[in-house]
């Protein structure tokens, strides 16, 4: 067998694709496993999208398109990050990935060099971790509290920003909390950075899944900071890996040729059927969907509190909730184990997202149906009373 490289042996597992594959095991057996586990939407893409792949494809469109994507792609999201979210943008500064994923990764190339840190927030996405270390780099989390709705502050780049310490990378809202950045403690966070003349890489592919105020773009803030979003959340494209970049226009060129080198180009049909995605008509429709997530919200942050499963910071984006369950067990892994075997229920313990809180937390996807969400409580209450029991 060919030798690994050292550095795969630094990537952590992500147990939350353990979780689904010992929840299907358990479904292939005949189990009725409610999943609250994998952060993919129950909805998928509307028909109308489906027609212009469709569309695309009898045209024979399933060729390579430039490397940094159609221009009436580019020109479309550059629209919609000016009338949603108050950042007007030049569509030559978008760069159109194979996910929310090749942005990242081409973002981590572009950026970091061997022997850079990074600082992350503790809890974050884990994933994110392995695209600093594939340029190289070394991953920094540091531990946030619910005070600070578990993102990094400014205090934290003045307390832990190092020698080596080049940039930070932020998701807003987040995964796993579905918490937001603050525009106050965003605008504060990229003053210090700047300071340090380091580069912020701001994770928003959740920004248009939000359920108290319409957010801003961190683009309305500071120009120059490179934005990461995906057509997989609230376009309910996770299949089509599809993605976009948007960076300052000194990084283009450079960007252009890792993107190139490495993928050559994003899907080609599914990029033609993204077009879609911004008809007004299509817009309602993930409109009324992002409100049916609310409605899930809502229902689960009290529904979860009665039963002394305390949510540290209410969720205002994405579909997460990361709930405490100190008040029943101080072992995430043996609860969430539990939970799948006993009541059926997949969840994601906490050493996912960092050290900081992975003993004493689970995150909840609710990606899913209503009559679901309300089955896993009734679950949930009885799991609960036989273990206090």
């Amino acid at each position: 067998m060919s030798r690994l490289a050292l550095r795969t042996e630094e990537i952590q597992p992500f147990h939350a694709v353990e979780v689904l594959k010992q929840a299907q095991t358990l479904a292939a057996q005949g189990r009725d496993i409610i999943s609250l586990g994998i952060g993919e939407p129950d909805f998928t893409a509307p028909p109308q999208v489906v027609e212009a792949l469709n569309r695309a494809a009898s045209a024979g469109l399933s060729g390579y398109t430039p490397p940094m994507g159609l221009s009436p792609l580019r020109g479309a999201i550059a629209d919609y990050y000016a009338q949603q979210f108050s950042a007007p943008v030049d569509p030559s500064r978008i760069i159109v990935t194979s996910g929310a994923s090749g942005a990242l990764l081409l973002a981590a190339m572009a950026l970091i060099n061997p022997g850079d840190e990074v600082l992350m927030p503790d809890p974050s996405y884990p994933a994110n971790q392995t695209f600093i270390r594939s340029a190289g780099g070394i991953p920094r989390l540091i531990p946030c509290q619910a005070e600070q709705r578990f993102q990094l502050s400014a205090q934290d780049i003045r307390e832990h920003w190092g020698p080596s310490t080049r940039g930070v990378l932020i998701a807003s809202p987040s995964n796993p909390t579905g918490a937001t950045i603050s525009r106050e403690a965003l605008k504060d966070l990229i003053a210090e950075v700047r300071q340090r003349d380091g580069f912020i890489i701001l994770d928003e592919i959740y920004l248009g899944l939000y359920y108290d105020e319409a957010p801003a773009s961190g683009l309305a803030l500071d120009d120059d900071i490179v934005i990461i979003n995906s057509f997989s959340k609230y376009f309910h494209m996770t299949g089509w890996r599809l993605g976009w970049m948007i960076a300052p226009p000194a990084l283009i060129p450079a960007l252009e040729k890792i993107a190139a080198s490495l993928a050559i180009c994003a899907p080609s049909l599914a990029q033609h059927a993204a077009l879609a995605c911004f008809d007004p008509e299509v817009m309602r429709i993930f409109d009324k969907r992002r409100l049916s997530f609310k409605q899930r919200r809502d229902y689960l942050v009290p529904a979860l509190g009665s039963l002394g499963l305390e949510i540290p910071v209410v969720p205002d984006g994405a579909f997460y909730i990361f709930t405490d369950i100190r008040r029943h067990s101080q072992d995430s892994d043996a609860f969430a184990r539990d939970l799948l075997n006993q009541a059926g229920i997949a969840t994601v313990p906490g050493r996912d997202f960092g050290s900081a809180h992975a003993k004493h937390t689970l995150r909840l996807s609710y990606a899913t149906s209503m009559d679901r969400l309300e089955e896993a409580i009734e679950r949930m209450s009885k799991f609960l009373g036989r273990q206090a029991g």
